[in-house]
């Protein structure tokens, strides 16, 4: 077997495939090509990506028997702050018991005083290797056929035959390009570019001013979804997230007050910051399989704008379980693998309307006033009663599928409270204008 790429989706994909095949005594060689190297700091080790793993995805982890070791983990966030215009909100975990990872996918961003060489991605790869996998730093070329088999030609002109290879290259990778010799029905998926920067702050600046917190902007900004802030070691990440996200958009992000607020007094962008504008997917790739070969991770089927790891974790089990016990042509694939596919698409059918939705309350003030009002008031009250806060938290962590938050949203309590409180911040909105009209005469 042969795996294309060495980030979670192809690691996920190869330690899956090699436990189960020991499990029930099925020989197997597993090959992975991956020319970079995670161990060195900067782009040229990096996987380019938030590196937030869910809570969902630690449990997964867990129940498999993976252990994320601290040295992996660059800071537990236990909590989120909201920051609106009209105010801001930190928010503790609805239900006490959550928890999510904040890790670099690399040893570190460029600058960092000391690279960390047990990032998630080389973790991983590690756990794969310690199954039996060869790790191949070697670039693969092309991916052609020779009696039937896949053959995988890297550079240098080295080639070799499988009976599967799987394809993790992600959706910034060369995924198409590798099979185009084929004719397979194959499309990748359609993406838009993105943006991600490190600040460079130091341990004790970032304790003090980002805490545990994971940060959460939803400014009224065209072409922008959502931002995040999270405090990794001696870093912060920024992760800005909408459509075709350009430098002006984020010229203008930083100068927002409640971004201001957020960071060290007196800072300011540095010039010169360890930063890409990676693709990520919006939707689905088109038959992500074929006879003897699979498409795990971004460059298959991943989630909208979050939670991409979770979503490599699902694919590749999912394919290295259809390729043990089921085999590996394109109808066992259709079968037994695109079923988690079309599961993650159809819950991001959701996730659009869930956007949609945050888009509404994003250019519209007095919605902002009601739902930063809703969640003020939630903190004062138990777990479960706190409505608001649970969706925020599954919507923004990606720790619980689209189809639960849109479900949480159609309770009667929690529509009669947020038209409550609506209504509620337009009446002080009223109250106030009137207040001023008095002293101005």
């Amino acid at each position: 077997m042969a795996v294309i790429g060495g980030g979670p989706a192809g690691s996920f994909f190869s330690y899956f495939l090699l436990q189960t095949a020991t499990r029930v005594g099925l020989g197997l060689t597993v090959d992975i090509y991956e020319p970079r190297d995670f161990h060195v700091s900067g782009p040229a080790g990096c996987n380019m990506c938030g590196g937030v793993i869910s809570e969902t995805l630690v449990q997964h982890l867990a129940t498999e028997g993976i252990t994320l070791p601290e040295t992996v983990v660059e800071r537990g966030i236990d909590c989120y702050a909201l920051h609106l215009d009209v105010g801001s909100v930190r928010i503790e975990t609805p239900l006490h018991e959550k928890r999510i990872a904040a890790v670099h996918r690399g040893a570190g961003p460029r600058g960092i005083a000391s690279p960390n060489p047990c990032g998630f991605d080389a973790f991983l790869l590690a756990l794969a290797q310690s199954h039996g996998a060869r790790h191949l730093r070697q670039r693969v070329e092309s991916v052609n056929r020779a009696e039937g088999k896949p053959l995988v030609r890297a550079q240098g002109g080295a080639s070799a035959t499988y009976d599967l290879v799987a394809i993790a290259t992600g959706v910034n990778g060369p995924s198409a390009k590798l099979v185009q010799s084929l004719g397979l029905p194959y499309r990748e998926p359609p993406s838009t570019k993105t943006y991600i920067c490190e600040f460079l702050l130091g341990r004790e600046t970032v304790q003090a001013t980002l805490g545990s917190a994971m940060h959460v902007f939803l400014p009224h900004l065209p072409r922008l979804e959502f931002a995040a802030i999270i405090p990794k070691g001696e870093f912060a990440t920024l992760c800005v997230l909408g459509h075709d996200i350009d430098k002006a958009i984020i010229r203008e992000f930083l100068e927002l007050p409640e971004v201001r607020a957020c960071m060290p007094p007196g800072w300011e962008p540095p010039v010169d910051l360890c930063h890409c504008s990676p693709r990520i997917s919006t939707g689905p790739a088109l038959i992500p399989y074929a006879d003897r070969l699979v498409f795990v991770g971004d460059c298959g089927t991943t989630r909208l704008y979050k939670d991409g790891l979770g979503a490599a974790y699902r694919t590749a089990k999912a394919a290295a379980k259809t390729a043990i016990f089921h085999g590996v042509g394109a109808r066992d694939f259709q079968q037994h693998f695109e079923p988690t596919c079309n599961s993650i698409a159809h819950d991001n059918w959701l996730g659009r309307l869930v956007f949609v939705v945050t888009r509404v309350i994003q250019h519209n003030r007095l919605l902002r006033r009601g739902l930063w009002r809703m969640v003020s008031r939630e903190q004062g009250v138990s777990g479960a009663e706190r409505r608001m806060s649970i969706v925020l938290w599954d919507t923004f962590t990606g720790s619980a599928p689209y189809r639960e938050v849109v479900l949480r949203t159609l309770h009667p309590r929690f529509l009669l409270r947020f038209l409550w409180e609506i209504a509620a911040a337009g009446f002080e909105r009223s109250t106030d204008w009137r207040t001023h009209a008095s002293h101005a005469r």
